[in-house]
């Protein structure tokens, strides 16, 4: 055996010998987004010998999202605009020539509580027959789930997402209102269901109250009005409430309507009509959701850079969704070339030069209407 051949072999094992396979660790490792937010994970080279190529998976095969971009080195995973499809376990994955390590991340799409009551109600029930009241309940977090009658918790049985109520033999006293509800740290949920015992002394005369629409939506500024009737005898009086709000400072009730001058995105959620009399009381709800457009800001709104700099830009937005941007240059015919927009509000110009100078302008856009924001850009040697 040469000399050379002897020198290739030596380096050959001295490299397999030193050469250190990967690791990696990712920040965060786990996190909890509201669905339409945006979030990243980080994957960072500990130790290894370099070259060490990056690239993140699901970890049950699938592929990547279409909102799921992956940085221009491999280390950085964002999802914008998140949705359900979303949740699960990522994995970035480091190779290099020694062998290749993992380290995973968690994502969990937060959701409000949503309810739902069987059997549906108007639920009529004989006297003396047995009866049960399941409510199931989702969200992310898993959500408490509770019975309640007059503002009273009711004793349940409980499984992970159902609450059953049972009565083994119904009386008249049990004629009624039961309200489901269930809560995490994302809102609160609730159903209610009426349950009317035939055969018991009243019970013919409760009131029942409803609304002319489950669900109005308004534009911010807009005057909306919910009309509420109600059938009983006595005539049952009628009034409104909030849940879990007092009702708007600008409002007022004639004749079970109630009229909201002038709304605003503070306003939307569930309003109970309420009607009672001396058998009983009985509710009917209408859902609003205050529709406003854009407030749009640039951040930041005035930069300074030198030739050759990275220049970022994100247009931020708060309204009605689903918003939508669009970067413009304002007094130019295009964007400056290598001009990169993403569908979250970034500008992004890798190496800028003296002529990237000026005021960029930033359009946000939703069904209700739009706003602009502008930011100036200064480039000087």
């Amino acid at each position: 055996m040469d000399s050379s051949t002897t020198a290739l072999l030596l380096c050959s094992l001295l490299w397999t010998v030193c050469a250190q396979a990967p690791v990696v660790s990712v920040e965060p490792r786990s996190a909890g987004v509201r669905q339409g937010e945006s979030v990243s994970f980080r994957c960072r080279v500990v130790s290894g010998s370099q070259p060490v190529r990056l690239e993140w998976k699901r970890t049950n095969n699938h592929p990547l999202a279409d909102n799921v971009k992956i940085g221009p080195d491999g280390s950085v995973l964002t999802i914008a605009n998140t949705r359900n499809g979303n949740q699960g376990q990522y994995r970035c994955v480091a190779t290099n020539s020694a062998g290749r390590s993992t380290m995973m991340a968690s994502l969990t799409i937060k959701h409000s509580p949503k309810v739902r009551v069987t059997p549906a109600g108007p639920l009529r029930v004989r006297l003396g027959e047995p009866v049960a009241l399941e409510c199931h309940a989702t969200g992310r977090p898993r959500p408490s789930v509770t019975w309640q009658r007059h503002g009273t918790q009711l004793v349940t049985t409980k499984t992970e997402d159902t609450s059953t109520l049972k009565v083994a033999a119904v009386s008249s006293e049990d004629a009624g209102v039961y309200v489901c509800q269930a809560q995490n740290t994302e809102g609160v949920a609730e159903v209610k269901l009426e349950v009317i015992v035939e055969g018991g002394q009243g019970a013919a005369n409760a009131p029942k109250a409803t609304v002319s629409m489950a669900e109005v939506t308004a534009v911010e500024g807009h005057m909306v009005t919910m009309q509420c009737q109600a059938t009983g005898s006595p005539l049952p009086v009628v009034s409104w409430s909030k849940l879990r709000a007092p009702l708007p400072w600008k409002h007022t009730v004639e004749g079970g309507v109630l009229t909201l001058t002038s709304v605003g995105r503070q306003d939307s959620g569930q309003y109970i009509c309420n009607a009672t009399n001396t058998h009983g009381y009985s509710q009917a709800y209408t859902q609003l959701e205050v529709d406003s457009p854009p407030y749009t800001t640039s951040l930041p709104d005035q930069v300074r850079l030198r030739p050759g700099d990275t220049l970022r830009l994100q247009c931020l937005a708060h309204g009605s969704h689903p918003i939508t941007f669009r970067w413009t240059r304002v007094g130019r015919a295009g964007m400056p070339a290598g001009a990169e927009t993403s569908k979250n509000g970034q500008l992004l110009i890798g190496q800028v030069k003296l002529n990237d100078s000026g005021t960029y302008k930033c359009v946000a856009t939703n069904h209700v209407g739009f706003s602009e924001a502008l930011a100036k850009v200064t480039v000087k040697a």
